[in-house]
């Protein structure tokens, strides 16, 4: 007979951050996260320790809110990029973390070539 222990999982907004940098990386035409920078309007890339900074995440009533902030790959079809980005992300954050995705929105803060 199985032992279940009651009681509560709770993952932390900072490691949903970092699930959904991480699979933002691994889609094609993504160069990399980079963080908000509204004052300056240069977007620097983030090194993969800092994820997190390029990735909002906010719990709502229906699920989590994912923002996004990515410099893509030149030449690539940006809606493209983005929906693969945001079904990679869902995809990753339901199956990994079991919570719900309520919304992923991506927003392109620059191109660059590879």
């Amino acid at each position: 007979m199985p032992n279940n222990i009651p009681g509560n999982l709770h993952i932390s907004n900072d490691v949903l951050a970092d699930l959904a940098g991480a699979a933002a990386l691994e889609c094609y035409g993504v160069v990399g996260v980079c963080a908000p920078s509204p004052i300056d309007g240069i977007a620097k890339l983030l090194p993969q320790s800092r994820l997190r900074r390029g990735v909002v995440v906010r719990q709502g009533e229906e699920g989590i809110h994912v923002n996004l902030y990515i410099i893509i790959e030149h030449g690539t079809n940006i809606s493209t990029v983005c929906k693969n980005l945001v079904d990679q992300v869902t995809f990753v954050l339901e199956d990994y973390a079991a919570v719900k995705v309520d919304a992923v929105e991506v927003k392109v803060e620059g191109v660059r070539v590879r």
